[in-house]
């Protein structure tokens, strides 16, 4: 076991180390969340024996709590199971998303343009690149974490400079400015469909529904102002840091050479890295594994031409709908806002463009030769967020019990009483909020789980504040990503140590971490103060959305 010198640990480190021991005695989400559903159903049952009511301001009386473990909760329980799951409100907006999303990202498509975003770009320009495509990279889920960091590495290399800047920048952006994008994600739609779910604590409220584009206006604006500091910082910070400290610009060992295949992500459009042009399998050693180029190839040039193309036409379709004077899409007075069928219509919108690019990519570049191949790009896509699907059980079970109880109810009636009664109102109290994200992401790296348990309280006791469902979730977009970057619970910390280890052979947790730390203070407060920009001047956050009630 190796030690340092002295036998001395700094702080950092044992800060790293405490927040490890800590996060790895948290059960797993599904764990965590069936234990807050029986903790919720024995509140809510003494609650319930006690007579405690509570009294929604602007409902005509008072709503008595009602507990799970008495014989209406318990009928309630078992008649309403299967509705509490399928009616949890995500599923309806993810999966179609989800869909078309797996068929652009499968056949190639969205890593297509993330290698001509970086194959294009200047030399001085590469830093703000790597920024800007790692702050939108959510748009391919999970998998940005294994495609952009070790495309930025090799496009920087292959423009002399330093690929550990590329590395490093690409990976915190990527995590950092997870929770933003210029295009509406399937996470949009997640967070959508929950904070929308728990408003039903208050059923006397009038608030504006929350779709996928909610926050669209605040995200391309969040997504322009973090790539160009996430520029910045890997321009002026990393990348002479990296040159200072001496970091190899080459791997270390000859037999890492290339992008190795364990990186790639799953389910490559590119192929098994194994195979030859004449479908032979060779040795999977490091000599001989393929390596995603840069540049593309004429044909994946050509396929995303067509691509493109296909989606203005498709803009030009949606324009002509949407705009005629006699549109379906249009409310009852003519318009769109603040609600009308277009706006419920953006799952549809989104799922269009992703599915006829992604075919019409997939069609030229051959990646897409059957209905069959669609239909096994879906299925892989769905297979990917299997675990999010049984996770999806629970907590739709948790957020219909916090409603039914009315608890709900009771903590957002207590708590904007508290705010209130000490004067924290206004956007200093959305601060604390941000700040308690940030925290509990140190330790609960899964944002669907972190915002189900936020969202639950802190949506309906801001709204009784005076605040849109909208805005509280911004203020979560902000604490969710910042921190997710230095925590060791993130599972996609590993892969960056693989990845730095083939420069860095004796590099370690704390070294890539150490890396990450200038990323997260800057992105916190320029995010935060985006978002108080919005609050200070009352600036609509997407179509429709406001900040106040």
């Amino acid at each position: 076991m190796s030690t340092t010198t002295d036998g001395k640990v700094g702080f950092g480190q044992r800060t790293l180390d405490w927040i490890e021991r800590i996060g790895n005695k948290l059960p797993e989400p599904f764990t965590l969340f069936f234990g807050l559903f029986i903790i919720t159903g024995l509140v809510s049952t003494a609650m319930a024996m006690a007579d405690v009511t509570v009294a929604i301001p602007g409902g005509d009386e008072a709503i008595a709590i009602k507990g799970l473990f008495t014989g209406e909760g318990l009928a309630w329980l078992t008649t309403t199971m299967g509705d509490n799951y399928i009616g949890f409100p995500p599923l309806a907006t993810v999966l179609p998303i989800l869909l078309a999303v797996g068929v652009a990202e499968k056949s190639g498509m969205l890593a297509a343009a993330v290698r001509i975003a970086f194959g294009k770009s200047p030399k001085w320009l590469l830093p703000y690149a790597v920024g800007f495509v790692g702050v939108v990279g959510s748009i391919m889920a999970d998998s940005a974490f294994v495609i952009i960091p070790p495309l930025a590495a090799l496009v920087f290399k292959a423009a002399g400079r330093h690929p550990m800047a590329g590395l490093i920048g690409g990976f915190a952006a990527t995590g950092a400015g997870y929770s933003t994008s210029i295009v509406p994600t399937s996470l949009d739609a997640l967070f959508a469909g929950i904070t929308t779910s728990v408003m039903e604590t208050l059923p006397n409220t009038d608030y504006t529904a929350v779709n996928a584009v909610s926050n669209y206006y605040f995200n391309i604006a969040s997504s322009i102002v973090l790539a160009i500091i996430a520029g910045f910082i890997i321009d002026r910070l990393i990348e002479p840091n990296m040159v200072r400290k001496g970091v190899p610009r080459e791997y270390a060992n000859a037999s890492t050479s290339g992008l190795a295949r364990e990186y790639q992500a799953p389910d490559s459009p590119y192929g098994d890295a194994s195979a030859t042009s004449d479908g032979s399998s060779e040795s999977s050693d490091g000599d001989s594994s393929t390596e995603i180029k840069a540049e593309l190839e004429p044909e994946e040039t050509k396929g995303l031409i067509w691509s493109v193309i296909s989606g203005l036409v498709l803009t030009a379709v949606f324009l002509f709908a949407f705009l005629l004077p006699s549109s379906p899409w249009r409310n009852e007075d003519g318009g769109f806002l603040p609600e009308s069928p277009l706006l419920s219509s953006i799952v549809f919108i989104v799922f269009a463009y992703f599915m006829l690019m992604g075919v019409v990519y997939g069609i030229v570049v051959h990646t897409v030769r059957s209905m069959n191949d669609l239909v096994k790009m879906m299925s892989q896509s769905i297979i990917d967020m299997m675990s999010f699907l049984i996770l999806a059980f629970i907590l739709g079970q948790f957020i219909a019990l916090f409603n039914w109880t009315g608890i709900g109810s009771w903590i957002a009636v207590a708590g904007a009483s508290g705010l209130e009664a000490i004067g924290l109102t206004g956007f200093a109290a959305v601060i604390g909020f941000m700040l308690l994200a940030s925290v509990l992401n140190l330790f609960i790296v899964s944002g669907s789980s972190m915002w189900t348990l936020m969202a639950a309280v802190f949506v309906p006791l801001f709204a009784l504040l005076g605040y849109e469902p909208a805005f509280i979730q911004a203020g979560f977009r902000v604490g969710d990503s910042a921190t997710q970057v230095i925590t060791p619970l993130n599972p996609y910390m590993i892969v960056l140590l693989g990845l730095v280890r083939r420069y860095e052979p004796n590099a370690g947790l704390g070294t890539v971490i150490s890396r990450m730390f200038p990323f997260v203070i800057p992105f916190w407060l320029a995010w935060a103060v985006l978002l108080g920009i919005w609050f200070l001047f009352d600036l609509p956050l997407g179509p429709g959305n406001g900040i106040r009630l």
